[in-house]
């Protein structure tokens, strides 16, 4: 009895001393071997990367500007979550990835991000990449077709990646998750 009460009190020891892992509401990704990652021009026509945002929380969300629901509600809570962090916000760096490259042009992506907030960045795959790319972030999309060719919608994933600062993955919000919890989830990366 001895043994194992001595046993205990080594282990709780040791726990004491450890540090403190943060304690995350989304799913915590970190050390994933996927989503790296992307070289994608922008809405203005200039290449970015990860590494472009360096110092900032970045959150990365796959969509398309003609979506009903998921696409418009996730961008307004990144305007949110910009807001409840205060002057932190500018630390934080929304991008959106549009999965219809077909339809959605720099033209109708600069006039859709800045419905949200003008700092939001989106990027634009090729038609020929986006397959690949997708894959990389799991992402899964498919064109459903609509009453003519051109009106058609895409049924897609609809959660967000969030790296920390140092540009490496380390969360994965699933959709509806709300401002207050990522806002709780950022600022805790942006320690």
């Amino acid at each position: 009895m001895k043994r194992v009460l001595g046993w205990a009190l080594v282990l709780l020891a040791l726990l004491a001393c450890s540090p403190d892992k943060p304690r995350f509401q989304s799913i915590d990704l970190t050390g994933a071997d996927y989503a790296k990652g992307f070289s994608l021009p922008d809405m203005h026509g200039q290449t970015r990367t990860l590494a472009d945002f360096k110092g900032k929380v970045v959150m990365v969300f796959f969509g398309y500007t003609q979506c009903p629901d998921f696409c418009p509600t996730t961008l307004s809570e990144m305007v949110q979550i910009k807001k409840d962090l205060g002057p932190r916000g500018d630390n934080m760096q929304a991008i959106f990835i549009t999965l219809d490259p077909e339809r959605d042009t720099p033209e109708l992506l600069q006039a859709y991000m800045g419905n949200f907030d003008p700092s939001f960045i989106a990027l634009v795959p090729s038609l020929n990449d986006l397959p690949a790319l997708a894959k990389d972030y799991k992402i899964y999309y498919k064109k459903v077709a609509g009453a003519k060719p051109a009106n058609y919608t895409l049924d897609h994933s609809a959660g967000t990646y969030i790296y920390d600062t140092e540009g490496q993955l380390r969360l994965y919000a699933r959709y509806g998750m709300g401002a207050p919890a990522l806002s709780a989830d950022i600022t805790q990366l942006l320690k």
